[in-house]
């Protein structure tokens, strides 16, 4: 064996590794590591504000209306606040009609989902703030449950637990819940060895004497949620608080999502360096085990595939041929399919492929403040 295939192998078995890295070695190490309990104080729970931003969310606003009532039912104390990011359809007047309920924020026009935060976040007066998102309903018990959590003086955050609805309208659909189910363990493993390291928009939370400063223009759940840790509180999940959302079902629509969320990933972990460099060991390592690694999941398939077809050439050249044909082949098949394996291989290389653009998008210099519902959803 050459040293051209020593190094091609070696790259294939380096780039193997790194793909699978985030959803199975990084699993693999996180059960070895011990359990880091909560110690949980008698006392009242925290008051509490619930938080969301909307710009063009009218079709979803009845079911999320009557979401917060059942809630508000519930929790009597409970603030609840909405910010509108200039909607240009009946949102707000949806939200405007239900004064009794909720109190809406109005935006200047399209100013971001962050701007809109800091907006809430400054008028709130809970102890507790809980972030959620304007598709997204909690189940009866979430905030019960959510706010129990803080009975440890030691937890200064906490990630809920987001059940996808709508599997299996697409294999769009189907690939992005079971992402997200993977997402979910591997957050439950983090909390139960620590800290977990960032959170999404969907259902969290934080003391409000936490709530950082930042720009509109970095992602707002990941930057407010990473200033528990780097306050030296802990960032934890709750399994029984349930926030239900319907999954995008469409290519198109997933494909500028995750391409959005990874350019402003990628700027807000540039903002958070000095800090991210700051952590605990453990927390550095998960961190860039669940985050940077899987940004460049794109990447390292595309250099395996190099090393793959370089040992294939050299193999055979009549190999790579018939290896070339029958990538084109599966992703032909998987383009013009709605479901089954390849439509579901297509998905997932599609989902790498926007990851990277959205990171090199990133790291250029350019973001993404605003933001525009699915349409698929």
């Amino acid at each position: 064996m050459s040293g051209i295939d020593l190094i091609a192998g070696g790259v294939l078995l380096l780039s193997l590794a790194a793909v699978a890295w985030p959803f199975l070695f990084y699993p693999l190490i996180l059960r070895l590591l011990p359990t880091r309990a909560e110690h949980p104080l008698a006392g009242a729970a925290p008051t509490a504000s619930l938080l969301f931003c909307a710009y063009n969310e009218a079709a979803a606003m009845p079911e999320k209306l009557a979401n917060l009532a059942m809630l508000k039912a519930r929790h009597p104390d409970l603030e609840i606040l909405a910010f509108d990011d200039g909607s240009s359809d009946d949102t707000a007047a949806q939200i405007r009609a239900r004064g009794d309920l909720v109190t809406l924020v109005q935006g200047p026009g399209r100013s971001g989902k962050a701007h809109g935060m800091k907006q809430l976040a400054a008028r709130a007066r809970g102890e507790v703030l809980i972030f959620t998102d304007a598709n997204v309903l909690l189940d009866a018990d979430a905030i019960d449950n959510l706010l129990a959590r803080y009975a440890d003086p030691e937890i200064g955050g906490v990630l809920g637990s987001l059940h996808y609805i709508g599997e299996g309208e697409s294999a769009t659909a189907s690939v992005g819940s079971l992402y997200w189910r993977i997402e979910e363990r591997l957050k439950d493993e983090e909390s139960r060895t620590g800290n977990v390291l960032g959170a999404d928009g969907s259902i969290f939370s934080i003391r409000r004497a936490l709530y950082p400063s930042f720009p509109d223009s970095v992602l707002d759940d990941l930057t407010v949620s990473m200033a528990v840790v780097f306050a030296g509180g802990r960032l934890v999940k709750a399994k029984d608080v349930i926030a239900r959302e319907r999954l995008v079902a469409g290519r198109s629509d997933e494909y500028r999502r995750k391409v959005r969320i990874a350019a402003r990933s990628w700027h807000t972990h540039a903002h958070l360096r000095p800090q991210l460099r700051q952590m605990a060991g453990i927390d550095r390592f998960k961190y860039a085990s669940r985050k940077i690694v899987r940004w460049f999941g794109g990447l390292f398939i595309l250099t395996g595939a190099v090393a793959a077809g370089t040992l294939a050439m050299r193999i055979s050249p009549a190999l790579y041929m018939v290896g070339g044909l029958g990538i084109v082949f599966v992703l032909w098949i998987g383009l013009r399919s709605k479901s089954g394996p390849f439509a579901a291989l297509v998905d997932i290389m599609i989902a790498y492929a926007a990851t990277l653009q959205g990171v090199v998008k990133g790291m250029s210099g350019r973001t993404v403040t605003i933001w525009n519902p699915a349409k698929s959803r």
